[in-house]
């Protein structure tokens, strides 16, 4: 007789984008160190924590390597009792020569057409290509998803990594993940499993904490 293996349980991931910084909106600040929350950003990471702090249980938290996603993690991780970990697969984008620019500049290029319809087949210049940041984020968040069967675990990072995740997840090509939004200190639920992933919530700010309900 064949002895068949145990099912791996699924893992659920919480993704939270960071919250807001005082260059939020206006400019790329990208891998720029130094860049800290802002009040509001500081008050979107206590609402965040307040919420999570309401599941069940929560097994890790993980942030990227940057100041505002660990400054984020901080009150998450002190209201389920962990230590944040760091991801460092789950950084921000490598924007390259465009780091720092300001928006309002970088959407008169003719560059930002591409950007916005066919990310596929953009790389920053001296960066990272859309592409590469997907597959990135997809190994980082399979390896930690391997660290934890059937554990809920919270991965804090930035808009685009989130955005390219979720559209792997929903089977979105990489062209239209420009259309998800990924706001501040907003929740984004993913269950992996071993038949794939389950979308529960995303782009979450307000509502119940459980992220099969928000």
């Amino acid at each position: 007789m064949v002895r068949r293996s145990a099912p791996v349980q699924p893992t659920t991931v919480i993704f939270v984008r960071h919250g807001q910084t005082p260059t939020t909106g206006s400019s790329l600040p990208g891998r720029t160190p130094g860049l800290h929350l802002s009040d509001v950003g500081r008050a979107q990471a206590e609402t965040a924590a307040a919420r999570i702090a309401e599941l069940p249980s929560v097994a890790a938290v993980y942030a990227s390597p940057m100041e505002r996603t660990r400054e984020t993690a901080a009150p998450i991780a002190r209201a389920c009792r962990l230590r944040v970990r760091q991801a460092r697969g789950l950084n921000e984008c490598d924007f390259g020569e465009w780091t720092g620019e300001k928006l309002a500049t970088l959407r008169r290029r003719d560059e930002w057409t591409m950007v916005q319809r066919h990310p596929s087949g953009f790389r920053f210049p001296g960066g990272e290509s859309f592409r590469e940041m997907q597959t990135r984020a997809l190994t980082a968040t399979r390896e930690l998803v391997a660290a934890h069967p059937g554990e809920t675990i919270v991965a804090v990072s930035h808009a685009d990594i989130i955005k390219a995740l979720v559209a792997d997840a929903t089977g979105t090509h990489l062209d239209l993940f420009q259309r998800i939004v990924i706001s501040p200190c907003s929740i984004t639920c993913v269950v992996y499993r071993t038949d794939g992933p389950l979308v529960t919530t995303v782009n979450s700010t307000a509502g119940p904490a459980n992220p099969g309900l928000a």
